[in-house]
C-alpha cells in the first residue's frame, strides 16, 4: 500500500490503448521507443506510476498506479489525449493515416484489486509485444 498525505491505499489499474481502426502504427522499433518515452513522461508529469508497459503493433498494455484522488477514466483521458498530441507533433505522417485521432474510441481499463498485481504484470509481460524492460 502506498502512503499519501493522511491516507494509505492502493489504486492500481490495467489500461489497454488501441490505435484507431487497429492500424499497425508501431511496427517500427523507434515508434515503440518514442511512444514509450512519451507515455513515461506524461505519467511522471501527472504523478502516475507506471509499473509495467508493453507495446504491440496496434495497441499498448499498461499497468499503472494512480493517486487516490485521480479517477481511472481521467487518467485514461489524459494519457490518450496528450500522447496522441505528442505523437502527431513528432511524426506528422501519423496525421495522414489517422486524420480523426490517433487512439480509437474503444479501450479498456480495470482495477487490479481483484487479482494479484504480479499476475497482471506476468500477463502483460507474456504478450507478443516487447516489454518495457526489453527496451532499456
Amino acid at each position: 500500500m502506498d502512503s499519501f498525505s493522511h491516507k494509505y491505499g492502493e489504486s492500481t489499474f490495467h489500461f489497454v490503448f488501441i490505435t484507431k481502426c487497429r492500424y499497425k502504427l508501431f511496427r517500427k522499433r523507434w515508434h515503440k521507443y518514442l511512444c514509450r518515452d512519451i507515455l513515461q513522461q506524461l505519467a511522471k508529469r501527472q504523478k502516475i506510476k507506471v509499473i509495467s508497459l508493453a507495446i504491440g503493433d496496434d495497441h499498448i498494455y499498461m499497468i499503472a498506479s494512480l493517486h487516490p484522488t485521480m479517477a481511472p477514466s481521467k487518467a485514461f483521458q489524459l494519457l490518450k489525449g496528450a500522447s496522441s498530441y505528442a505523437l502527431f507533433r513528432v511524426i506528422p505522417n501519423f496525421r495522414k493515416r489517422c486524420p480523426r485521432g490517433f487512439w480509437g474510441r474503444n479501450g479498456t481499463f480495470r482495477s487490479v484489486g481483484d487479482v494479484d498485481t504480479n499476475t497482471v504484470v506476468d500477463y502483460v509481460d507474456r504478450q507478443n509485444q516487447l516489454p518495457l524492460n526489453h527496451f532499456i
